[in-house]
């Protein structure tokens, strides 16, 4: 096994104890027995935890010597991980918000003094996944957010990659925008999708006061057996999408041929590799920034892609003519 590098002395050092004193077992009094430490590398420098282990002394306790750990270590770090959480929360904003490839992360993290491998930024990323999956499905937290607003309007959509595959239906809530349900159907049967809804009904605690869905006839007899005198109304995005179909192929078409004229953003970024002067650190800025552009995909109707990648590639030439005009003038 790899000897592991020392990663020197913690700029943060906190002592945590925990606030429980009985043992939730059997109720008796635990013992502080002994001191845990442990470090981590957050986005705020080095962190120590030094932690107060208690034990309940009862042999007859079904908690007998069971490790007790203070209940604020989990805001700071996951179990056996040498990177805080919001390391981790930084890893899935830039992968999912930014659309950052994992390289472009891992550069991120070290101009921020994270130093890690690569690899482990994918391990990462994995956490991060697992996490919100997991806040995803508590349900603890979907019922409050519900019992809050105190109502609840359904969108509800079949999704099916390929012919003859399942289907997935998805239904949602517009007003939080919460998951509610997804499963997979082999079929779209009307009562297949009516027993869903049902299920939502049951499970949401709070009045349905609408229903969005496309046209498709089973789904619309299966909120009319389901949901009865409830509002139903259809998708006005799929009415505007028909609509707008010839603008959006002109649109697509536009945006492939500009794809076509920074094609050799690649061979740049090689050109300046493993360099750290002032010039290859500007290049590799607006390499990044083309990368970045060619990922928007937009939200069509509305938000076209190929109009916001030539905003944006225009914006990057502009910008490019400034530098070249400053140059210039300093040269004069």
């Amino acid at each position: 096994m790899a000897k592991k590098a020392r990663l020197g002395e913690p700029v943060h050092v906190h002592d945590l104890k925990p606030r429980r004193q009985n043992c939730a077992a059997c109720g008796q009094a635990m013992w502080a027995d002994y001191t845990n430490h442990r470090t981590f590398v957050t986005l705020a420098g080095l962190t120590r935890l030094n932690l107060t282990i208690r034990r309940c002394p009862q042999r007859t306790c079904t908690a007998y010597h069971r490790p007790y750990r203070p209940e604020g270590e989990g805001r700071f770090a996951l179990p056996y991980h040498e990177f805080g959480l919001d390391v981790i929360a930084l890893i899935g904003a830039l992968r999912y918000t930014e659309h950052r490839s994992v390289p472009e992360i891992h550069r991120h993290l070290h101009g921020r003094g994270v130093v890690l491998a690569e690899r482990t930024v994918t391990n990462l990323l994995d956490r991060y996944d697992e996490l919100l999956a997991t806040t995803l499905a508590d349900d603890r937290r979907l019922r409050k957010v519900l019992h809050d607003q105190q109502r609840v309007i359904l969108a509800v959509d079949g999704l099916q990659p390929d012919v003859g595959h399942e289907v997935l239906w998805v239904v949602r809530d517009c007003l939080s925008g919460e998951i509610l349900l997804a499963r997979s159907l082999l079929s779209a049967r009307q009562q297949d999708v009516a027993d869903l809804l049902t299920q939502v009904q049951q499970a949401v605690g709070v009045p349905i006061v609408g229903v969005v869905t496309d046209g498709q006839q089973s789904l619309r007899k299966a909120v009319a057996q389901a949901l009865p005198g409830v509002p139903h109304q259809l998708c006005h995005f799929h009415y505007l999408r028909e609509a707008a179909r010839p603008i959006y192929e002109a649109d697509r078409h536009a945006k492939k041929e500009l794809k076509k004229k920074v094609r050799g953003v690649r061979a740049l970024e090689r050109q300046v590799e493993g360099r750290t002067d002032p010039d290859a650190t500007a290049s590799q800025g607006y390499c990044s920034a083309v990368r970045s552009a060619l990922t928007a995909d937009g939200q069509p109707p509305l938000d076209a892609a190929g109009l916001q990648l030539h905003e944006r590639l225009t914006a990057i030439r502009d910008s490019l003519d400034r530098v070249r005009t400053q140059r210039g003038s300093r040269r004069n």
